[in-house]
């Protein structure tokens, strides 16, 4: 079967609109799909009428990512929508966002790259101002060759010195964003923690490291692991399922999809329904 449980729309730094993911999901057949926009849940809310599969409301968060790691996303799958304790946490963690793009405004203003606020604001489609729509800019007014390029000259923590405009931005604890997940109906799931360390994008996963503080995580209210992630290799796939089962964890499958802004990756997972079907049934999807 076909499902991708981790898909960004426009509404943060997607090419595609909801109802475009959706006609596109519809076309090859999938049997779920979640939005998960990072900070916000508004994309869900543009859909309309009959979805012909189950599509689930989600979200993307960066939060603290432990002692001695340096990534955690987050996704809170299931929410509801329209938590009121869910939106005043998501208005605090775009105010944090919102304060990081000043102070990259200001960093690339102190090497000579003047962006207007509302030019750059013009890339986003929502609330949601990404580090990918600074990349576009970039890539349009000529100071990068395209996305990639602007992201690694610019736009990492360790793009070069003299070009480096990237800031740091709030990180909810991983105690508090657990609890408004689980408390707007949702399901915690760690994304693609092969990125839960920078490094180990060139040596490979600490699989030991992973799974003694995914244990961890576990009895703090971590619900699940992306197992399936299409950036994985087959190693990475086998290692993260193993030690999903072993801990305990519902597993997902996701593509990161963002439509052009990443275009090597494809919207889709296949998987074997006795795969997902324990998360599924987590959420009364089947």
């Amino acid at each position: 079967m076909t499902v991708d449980f981790h898909v960004h729309s426009t509404a943060s730094d997607g090419t595609y609109s909801p109802r475009e993911l959706v006609e596109t999901a519809a076309r090859e057949g999938f049997a779920a799909m979640a939005i998960t926009d990072h900070d916000n849940v508004d994309g869900f809310a543009e859909l309309e009428g009959d979805v012909p599969f189950k599509a689930l409301p989600g979200i993307e968060l960066s939060i603290e990512p432990g002692k001695g790691f340096d990534k955690f996303h987050l996704l809170g799958l299931g929410v509801d929508p329209k938590n009121e304790e869910l939106k005043v946490f998501l208005k605090r963690v775009l105010d944090g966002r919102n304060a990081r793009n000043e102070r990259i405004l200001s960093n690339f203003a102190r090497i000579g790259i003047e962006i207007a606020a509302d030019d750059i604001a013009q890339y986003a489609h929502g609330d949601v101002l990404a580090r990918p729509h600074f990349a576009a800019w970039l890539a349009k007014h000529g100071y990068a060759e395209d996305v990639k390029s602007a992201f690694d000259k610019y736009l990492l923590p360790d793009s070069p010195r003299e070009t480096r405009c990237y800031e740091e931005r709030w990180h909810p604890s991983q105690e508090d964003a657990f609890g408004v997940i689980h408390r707007a109906g949702g399901l915690c799931v760690m994304a693609h923690p092969k990125y839960w360390r920078r490094a180990w994008r060139q040596t490979g996963p600490e699989y030991a490291d992973a799974e003694r503080e995914l244990a961890r995580l576990k009895e703090s209210g971590l619900d699940g692991v992306e197992a399936l992630y299409e950036a994985n290799t087959m190693e990475e796939n086998v290692s993260f399922v193993r030690i999903s089962n072993k801990l305990g964890y519902l597993k997902t499958a996701g593509s990161d999809f963002h439509g052009a802004n990443k275009p090597n990756i494809s919207l889709g997972m296949h998987v074997e329904e006795s795969y997902i079907a324990p998360f599924m049934e987590a959420l009364n999807m089947i």
